[in-house]
């Protein structure tokens, strides 16, 4: 198997947690809440545009669905880049063009400049995502490096909560548009920052002579072909499933409490419950799979996840019940999330890894894009709150069904790549 990390600074290869691998990661996990704010700006923003504009809010769905729209496209066609030219080369760029594109997006007057704006900004969201996790993958030391993955991983909810909390601020202080303009420079700046501090880690020509596979004429078939077919099918149905049941559930779970009786305050604070949630069972499953117990891990937690959503049906609405059953099922479903692209990440060889990651990405849009459809099918047609969450349980049925391929695509990604 053609390794790349060979090529990682030497300062990083004792495997160890050094200052400098420390500060690698954190350029890692800083790429990681930027790219996690520039996802949660613009839902925030509508608001303050619609009242800029005088449009409404329902105007705005072809470019909210756009940043997805293109984190999709960027993952499969451009993410790949990074196994032939290097990591950090396609990570520094497409953070540029984030920065760039969200800049852009504070000079919108249209509905289909913001949606261009955004457009691009999940293109190269799409690209950088996939590169930061192969990144972080490659420089961790092999005994945490679920536990790593997962932690830089974590940037992107941080990101998430970073501009719920920010965002009133900067439209209090120089409105919407601030939104945009200040992550925008700060965006460009860490684009400076990494050019000059994050590690290279690419296939260099040495190992692309020794080994015919370093440089292959389409990743995506390599990927698609034994003996990494096993592989790729099982992250991508476990990565898409498991979107599928987490954006069915948190796109909803805000309409569906106060239907159950409970306040809209409390349903948000419940949501909250469920991030929290997904933290700390990222962090466990990360240290059961740094224990090499991945199939175990994670059949176990959708066995809890499947259960606790089947438990909605038996139990009455209640504070403390329904609320454990959330932390455990949408908390589940969340730290899976975090877990499963750890356990990907020792599937595939380093010269196909960005591309791996990004196939599973696009597949994930697709389950983040079908799940919140299917939920609104269901409450249309009347179903209960109770059933809305039984129906959930057919997915996460289907992702415990989906682990049991966990070991054979790690045998035959492990001792079968030449």
């Amino acid at each position: 198997m053609t390794d790349t990390s060979a090529t990682i600074d030497k300062a990083l290869q004792p495997g160890h947690f050094s200052p400098r691998l420390i500060l690698s990661l954190s350029l890692c996990a800083a790429v990681m809440v930027i790219d996690g704010y520039d996802l949660a700006a613009m839902p925030l923003a509508v608001p303050h545009v619609t009242k800029a504009f005088g449009l409404s809010a329902a105007d705005f769905g072809t470019a909210l669905s756009a940043v997805l729209l293109g984190l999709g496209l960027g993952a499969i066609l451009i993410a790949p880049l990074g196994d032939k030219y290097g990591r950090r080369r396609v990570i520094v760029i497409a953070t540029t063009i984030i920065g760039l594109m969200t800049l852009g997006t504070a000079t919108g007057t249209s509905i289909w400049e913001f949606t261009l704006w955004r457009l691009g900004t999940g293109i190269a969201l799409g690209a950088c995502l996939p590169n930061i996790t192969a990144l972080t993958s490659e420089i961790a030391p092999p005994d945490k490096r679920a536990s790593t993955l997962t932690i830089v991983s974590l940037g992107i909810s941080l990101g998430a909560i970073v501009a719920g909390l920010i965002v009133p601020q900067l439209v209090a202080i120089a409105g919407w548009h601030a939104i945009f303009t200040i992550p925008g420079l700060f965006t460009l700046i860490l684009a400076v920052i990494l050019h000059f501090l994050l590690p290279t880690s690419s296939v260099s020509p040495q190992a692309d002579t020794a080994s015919p596979k370093a440089r292959p004429p389409m990743a995506l078939l390599q990927l698609l072909r034994p003996p990494l077919l096993v592989a790729t099918a099982t992250f991508a149905l476990l990565y898409g499933i498991n979107a599928f049941a987490l954006y069915l559930i948190t796109s909803w779970l805000p309409t569906l409490l106060p239907q159950a009786g409970f306040s809209v305050d409390m349903a948000a604070r419940y949501l909250s419950l469920l991030q929290f949630g997904g933290f700390l069972i990222g962090l466990l499953l990360a240290r059961l799979l740094d224990y090499g117990h991945a199939t175990a891990a994670l059949a176990g937690i959708y066995v809890l996840i499947a259960l606790a959503l089947a438990l909605f049906s038996v139990f009455a609405p209640d504070p403390v019940i329904w609320g454990a059953l959330i932390l455990i099922a949408g908390g589940g479903i969340s730290g899976a999330h975090l877990a499963i692209m750890a356990v990907a990440a020792g599937f595939f060889p380093a010269h196909l890894l960005s591309s791996a990651i990004g196939f599973g990405v696009a597949v994930a849009r697709i389950g983040a894009i079908g799940g919140p459809l299917l939920g609104g099918t269901i409450i249309g047609s009347g179903a209960s709150v109770a059933h809305f969450f039984l129906i959930a349980a057919i997915p996460a049925i289907a992702c415990l069904l989906t682990t049991l391929l966990i070991p054979i695509a790690q045998r035959q990604s492990k001792y079968n790549i030449g």
